[in-house]
């Protein structure tokens, strides 16, 4: 009998938080051997954090702390950087699926509420969709076949698959405990893009369409927001506009949900969250709404599939703060320019039409003189 423990899966060690580090290493740019010595490490211990072998979440936290401090002041493209947070909690999340949590410990996608990175950095890894976050980045020169992606083997991704219906199937059966595991498994279900999963996740989400029939706000709002979303993206659209209408629109606690959830979500909100209790926040202040409008204007153009939600959250954040036009001009500048090329389109629901057309004005009252 063979007694030697199995090899640790290199996805499940850190390989997309490894392969961000070489991309940050390559911004400076660097050579492995340059970085190591830039960093006072050896090189074996710089191509075992690039291949995952070694992975940055084992790390002390020190250590750790230190190098993300040291890699902005070399050069590294905040960009990049900024990405090896989410890295490692995708890392986590696919080593739960690859290399299953012990008996009573708990799952990741249960422990904190994800955000859009952390998806990305899933998405990247399933089926090579290049982050936005590092869409603009220059291709440096390599040598020899380099991949351009942290592609999952066609066997990590079925089984990364297969464990998040297991875990939304289970998640759904034990209660309020599975809310955010369920809600947060099924969601990245979706990014399986093979027929047979895609009807099976078309169905699981239809069998959760009961939460969209409520109208504002109710327990199961996080849950319906998901679910129409992830309906979006495999096309089907109109789940999303009818959640928007019942149960947003004129709700000043849903209005605020949706607002807080994309202040998380998209990055301006920089406190990690345990659960989805922190979007029923009415005071709209826990995040930066500049940086809120920024990204939100930027996600207009990169997922078409959530048009509508984007044009009604950027509605409801220029109606609570009608200066920030005046906050970040080049902001208002750009979303004025997609508004008037959205409303001279069919792309977009009727409400969104009289809602971007209330955002064009907001727009243009606010940069006057």
């Amino acid at each position: 009998m063979n007694s030697r423990a199995p090899a640790r899966r290199r996805t499940a060690s850190g390989f997309i938080a490894g392969f961000v580090l070489r991309l940050t290493r390559e911004s400076v740019p660097f050579t492995q051997a340059g970085f190591a010595e830039a960093l006072g490490v050896d090189l074996a211990t710089v191509q075992g954090w690039e291949s995952g072998r070694r992975p940055l979440a084992n790390m002390k936290a020190n250590a750790l702390l230190t190098l993300r401090r040291r890699l902005p002041a070399l050069g590294a493209a905040p960009s990049v950087v900024a990405l090896l947070d989410p890295a490692m909690d995708a890392d986590r999340i696919i080593g739960a699926a690859l290399e299953p949590p012990e008996l009573g410990q708990a799952h990741p996608l249960s422990e904190w509420v994800h955000t859009r990175d952390t998806a990305h950095m899933i998405a990247w890894a399933v089926n090579g969709t290049t982050p936005p976050a590092l869409a603009d980045r220059p291709n440096p020169p390599r040598r020899g076949a380099v991949s351009s992606a942290p592609l999952l083997s066609v066997g990590d991704r079925t089984t990364l698959f297969e464990h998040l219906r297991s875990a939304a199937d289970g998640a759904s059966r034990i209660g309020e405990e599975g809310v955010l595991l369920h809600r947060q498994a099924l969601y990245l279900s979706s990014y399986d893009r093979s027929p047979d999963a895609m009807l099976w996740t078309a169905q699981a989400l239809h069998a959760r369409r009961d939460a969209l029939a409520a109208h504002g706000w109710t327990p199961r709002w996080a849950e319906a927001r998901s679910t129409a979303a992830a309906l979006a993206r495999l096309g089907d659209p109109e789940p999303l506009i009818v959640f928007i209408d019942r149960a947003m629109a004129d709700d000043d606690t849903a209005e605020a949900a949706n607002l807080n959830y994309w202040a998380y979500w998209l990055g301006a909100l920089p406190q990690s969250q345990a659960d989805d209790h922190f979007m029923v926040d009415r005071s709209l202040s826990a995040f930066d709404p500049v940086t809120l409008l920024r990204r939100l204007n930027r996600g207009l153009h990169q997922a078409p599939g959530y048009v509508d939600l984007y044009v009604h959250s950027l509605w409801a954040l220029l109606t609570a703060h009608p200066w920030l036009p005046l906050a970040s001009p080049e902001t208002a500048d750009t979303l004025g320019e997609q508004a008037i090329e959205l409303l001279d389109g069919d792309r977009i629901s009727a409400r969104a039409k009289r809602e971007l057309g209330a955002v064009h004005y907001v727009l243009r009252e606010n940069r006057k003189g």
